[in-house]
């Protein structure tokens, strides 16, 4: 494939995982003499490649406040999303590759009803559930089933994309699944095998979905000497690393305190993206510290971990996972999503959800990271290089524009 042009859209660009999916495929049509065009909503972008901001923040945060008023996220920033329009019309791509089209800064009637009448091919990357349902990006923690046939009622309108007062979980879900359906060549991405399966119970079960799970940098996230043993008088002790931003019980929040007090000596816990109000409500037997927006200072924690200790209820493919193989550090998880699909027998375990006694067993079970774990731990991650996941794409670019 040469001499093509792509749009790539998402709610950010350059950071985050999705937004680093951005600039990886820009930066690779280009190496193999394609075009690319990013578009993104939110926060500022400095990379290299050709890029248009859509909207600005006053149009983000008018956006954000009306949607808190009556649950109609997607439904603003008509001005901007109309210039969008242009943008692209301009631009002329031969494929368009959507992201995340929620995040406060689109209009969906709009840039939808535009895709359908374009006639280019679309491609579409699902990173969560809000495409499908009529309020919320997950619904497993809940327990809801509402969105395989019509949302109503909805139980978490106090969750992303929150709405304070108005519930319009019901004619959000008739319009999503009007705007969304039909569109004669879209196609769609998810990056788990459990996200493939929602898609296929839901309103968009007529597209074509392939599964691309989500690649890390494997130059960034990888074995990394570091004396935060020392620093924080970890010598001799078996180090459990937990990672959320949020935490909260969704987030395994709850169960990381209750293993707090029933570990036995010569454990300890460290867990990372706390905010300033838990840091001073988690017991003394917690290392506790607030996000961290560096990568170096992460693999080094994810290096000295002996354990990685994911207690999500529920995520689409958490990339924490993989960044802790990357480190040589094996990983335990609930099953729950997408989360034990990147886990092994070899580099892990998977345990029901809520089962902390499994939680124990298995921690004191793996104990010390030995050389033989982490080999089968960096092996695996290798699965992952961001890179061969980049070319996946490039391949279903190839694939849809050969087919048009």
């Amino acid at each position: 494939m040469k001499n093509k042009k792509i749009l790539l859209l998402n709610s950010i660009a350059g950071t985050g995982s999705t937004g680093r999916i951005l600039t990886g495929l820009a930066a690779m049509l280009q190496e193999e003499g394609n075009e690319s065009l990013i578009c993104y909503g939110r926060k500022s972008f400095q990379g290299g490649a050709l890029s248009y901001r859509i909207g600005n923040d006053p149009g983000v945060y008018l956006h954000g406040a009306l949607s808190r008023l009556t649950d109609r996220h997607g439904l603003y920033s008509s001005h901007a999303t109309k210039k969008l329009v242009r943008r692209i019309r301009e631009y002329a791509p031969d494929l368009i590759h959507l992201h995340n089209v929620h995040g406060y800064y689109l209009n969906i009637p709009i840039l939808f009803r535009f895709l359908r009448e374009y006639g280019r091919p679309v491609l579409w990357t699902l990173h969560d559930c809000w495409s499908f349902t009529g309020h919320c990006t997950h619904y497993e923690y809940v327990k809801c089933t509402r969105w395989m046939k019509q949302c109503h009622d909805c139980p978490q309108l106090r969750e992303y994309p929150r709405s304070f007062f108005a519930d319009a979980s019901a004619s959000n879900y008739r319009l999503k699944k009007n705007l969304f359906t039909g569109i004669e060549k879209l196609q769609l991405v998810t990056p788990s095998e459990w996200l493939k399966k929602q898609v296929s119970r839901s309103f968009l079960k007529d597209y074509p979905a392939t599964v691309i799970p989500t690649g890390i940098d494997l130059d960034q996230f990888r074995p990394t000497a570091s004396d935060l043993r020392e620093r924080y008088g970890l010598q001799g002790k078996t180090v459990l690393l937990g990672v959320a931003n949020p935490w909260r019980e969704r987030k395994g929040l709850d169960d990381f305190i209750s293993l707090a007090e029933r570990l036995p000596e010569g454990y300890a816990i460290v867990m990372i993206g706390l905010k300033k109000k838990q840091l001073a409500r988690i017991p003394s037997k917690i290392i506790g510290m607030e996000k961290t927006d560096s990568v170096s200072e992460m693999a080094m924690w994810y290096t000295l971990a002996d354990q990685y200790v994911n207690l999500t209820r529920e995520d689409t493919f958490p990339t924490t996972n993989l960044e802790a193989l990357a480190c040589g550090t094996p990983v335990i998880t609930y099953r729950a999503g997408g989360s034990p699909e990147s886990v092994t027998h070899s580099t892990g375990e998977v345990l029901e959800v809520d089962d902390l006694d499994a939680v124990l067993s298995s921690i004191t079970r793996f104990g010390r990271k030995g050389q033989d774990l982490s080999g089968e731990c960096l092996s695996r991650a290798k699965e992952y290089d961001r890179n061969l996941r980049f070319r996946e794409y490039m391949a279903k670019y190839e694939e849809i524009l050969h087919s048009v």
